[in-house]
């Protein structure tokens, strides 16, 4: 029986069990399980590789001396422990003794220990516990190197099951895409180069980056090489099941210590809380969007960033704070983010000023089904050098996009049609190098290239005159309302009630002209800004090929979303716009009177 197999029959023996209530408990069940029976195996490595190595975990609850079947008299394997015991000494003995593991220890309690904090035995059935142990004894040797290389597949099939998992944004990123990201960030071993994923979930990416940084191993290599990957890369997961399952993840891929993977919430980490220490020189990420923080996070991000969508924040946070210098960033992110406005222009401008942003990469639908039919990008960046001149310094001056193509006969990807990592061969060819700003590139069917700095230049230079304006508006009217509160000043201690009086329609008067102002300098300040804000929807149609109707249902609510905020604003300027009107016709009366 193969693995894939092996899975879905331990699932069919949890669904005989009154404990274990839904897909959500039987993956968490069984990640658990996965966990102590690859970490003994890795043992067992460690141990002919040192012979002084101590295990962390107490000799009794080591997977060996209490799951493993081992063989008795007459040859045959059975329990160590019988049916009628084994849920006790679970619940009772494994459990509360690895969620007190002393976490100071060493690096191997402190994961451990990381990943029982939250994990739960849902089994209340010995039999089918012993079932289920007995199908991990039978299927799942990680010796064999050709089955740590299925565990991927296992992982993508278990949340395939967890159908509910994308609810969230929570998404598993196809290998071929983790694979692409990490191959065009190129972490160099040989630089020692640190990678981070703040949103790691299972660990596809921190994976394909280990992967990478094996492949530049040669005969010449070091031990201290060998050594290195560990300690170059970073992951951070919010979710218990997930953590625990890139943790595993991370012991099939040869790191021994995966204490760099923090079962922590990124985005609760607060905004002065990141350090330099904290920046790395490689970010791949593919954060959840769609989904919501709760109001007690991230309101201490500086007040033109805040908000409680996670994709936006993590975009906040990587241009802010993650990225080094010369740092070079990939990040999946939906349609949405490109043409959004508000938050997201402020985020797209925040990201062209201090980022370079060299190339999008637009995919296609379907290639996160069944959790997601939003079309989603690959954005990728390089953090720019600090300008500290006064000016605002944009890093970003041409932007290329690539249209990634269905392969010949697809009309959609599916579970099995997956997105293939050989699609990409074409994307790599084109490719170039950044070093010499990617000037082998060139325009096709489906590459263009986008002039920002041209677009912002002439779209500054048009917004220039309204803003110029709306300044000088609002220092006139500044300027009326200094003299008001120095008029109302002088009545400080006046008793004199005709005086008062006088000296209150004298202010009236200066406020009744300086609000028409506000109101005409926010009309200019508006469109100023309808002329320049729109450069930062880089939702670029190919121009090389006809563009058709979209029936996507989740773009056209965004679209539709949009033209609502286009509606309200244009209200907003006529109502601006008569009661500047009516102000003016008031005051020129009541001078007239």
């Amino acid at each position: 029986m193969n693995l894939s197999s092996t899975i879905k029959s331990i699932q069919d023996i949890m669904r005989k069990d009154d404990g274990v209530d839904g897909d959500a408990q039987r993956l968490g069940q069984l990640t658990w399980m996965l966990f102590l029976k690859v970490f003994d195996q890795r043992e067992e490595e460690w141990e002919d590789d040192n012979s002084k190595y101590k295990s962390p975990l107490p000799e009794r609850l080591r997977w060996r001396n209490w799951a493993a079947y081992v063989a008795g008299q007459d040859g045959k394997k059975a329990p160590q422990i019988a049916a009628s015991e084994i849920i006790g000494f679970v619940n009772n003995e494994l459990f509360p003794a690895l969620k007190e593991l002393d976490a100071n220890a060493s690096p191997r309690h402190k994961v451990i220990r990381s990943v029982f904090e939250d994990a739960n035995n849902y089994m209340k059935s010995g039999t089918q516990l012993l079932a289920v142990i007995e199908k991990l004894e039978e299927a799942i040797h990680f010796d064999d190197f050709k089955q740590r290389a299925q565990l991927g597949d296992v992982y993508e099939q278990m949340l395939n099951d967890l159908r509910g998992a994308g609810n969230a944004g929570e998404f598993y990123t196809p290998r071929a895409i983790t694979q692409f990201m990490a191959d065009r960030v190129n972490p160099r071993l040989d630089k020692r180069e640190t990678v981070m994923d703040p949103a790691c979930g299972t660990g596809g990416f921190l994976t394909a980056v280990i992967d990478h940084l094996r492949n530049q191993l040669s005969t010449k290599s070091s031990a201290e090489d060998k050594r290195a990957i560990e300690t170059l890369i970073r992951g951070i997961e919010k979710k218990q099941l997930p953590h625990l399952l890139c943790t595993t993840n991370m012991l099939l891929h040869g790191i021994d210590v995966p204490s760099q993977i923090e079962h922590r919430n990124t985005l609760g980490i607060g905004w002065n809380e990141w350090s330099a220490h904290d920046k790395v020189d490689c970010l791949i990420t593919n954060p959840p969007f769609g989904g919501y923080e709760d109001d007690t996070v991230g309101g201490d991000y500086p007040a033109d960033l805040r908000t409680r969508e996670t994709a936006d924040m993590f975009m906040a946070l990587i241009i802010k704070k993650l990225l080094k210098e010369n740092g070079r960033a990939a990040v999946v992110l939906p349609d949405g983010f490109l043409f959004g406005d508000g938050i997201k222009a402020t985020l797209k401008k925040l990201l062209l000023r201090d980022c370079k942003l060299h190339t999008i990469i637009r995919l296609p639908k379907g290639v996160f089904a069944p959790y997601t039919t939003i079309k989603t990008n690959l954005l990728f960046f390089t953090k720019g050098a600090l300008v500290d001149d006064g000016s605002e310094h944009f890093h970003t001056d041409t932007i290329w996009f690539y249209e990634h193509p269905y392969p010949p006969g697809y009309k959609s990807y599916s579970k099995t049609k997956p997105i293939r990592f050989e699609e990409f061969t074409p994307e790599i060819a084109w490719w170039g190098n950044e070093e010499n700003d990617f000037a082998s590139r060139v325009e096709n069917e489906f590459a263009w290239k986008v002039d920002f700095k041209g677009k912002r230049e002439q779209a500054e230079a048009a917004a220039k005159p309204h803003w110029e304006r709306a300044e000088r508006l609002n220092n006139q009217a500044a300027a009326l309302e200094a003299e008001a509160r120095d008029l109302r000043s002088g009545l400080v201690g006046s008793t004199d009630a005709a005086y008062r009086e006088k000296i209150d329609a004298e202010i009236a008067a200066l406020r009744a002209q300086a609000e028409p102002l506000r109101l005409q300098a926010r009309d200019a300040q508006a469109a100023g800004d309808r002329i320049y804000w729109p450069i930062f929807n880089l939702d670029e149609p190919n121009p090389n090929k006809p563009q058709e109707e979209t029936h996507d249902p989740d773009l056209l609510l965004e679209k539709y979303k949009k033209l609502l905020g286009e509606i309200e604003e244009t209200e907003n300027q006529l109502k601006g716009e008569l009661a500047a009107a009516l102000a003016h016709h008031f005051t020129t009366e009541a001078g007239d009177a």
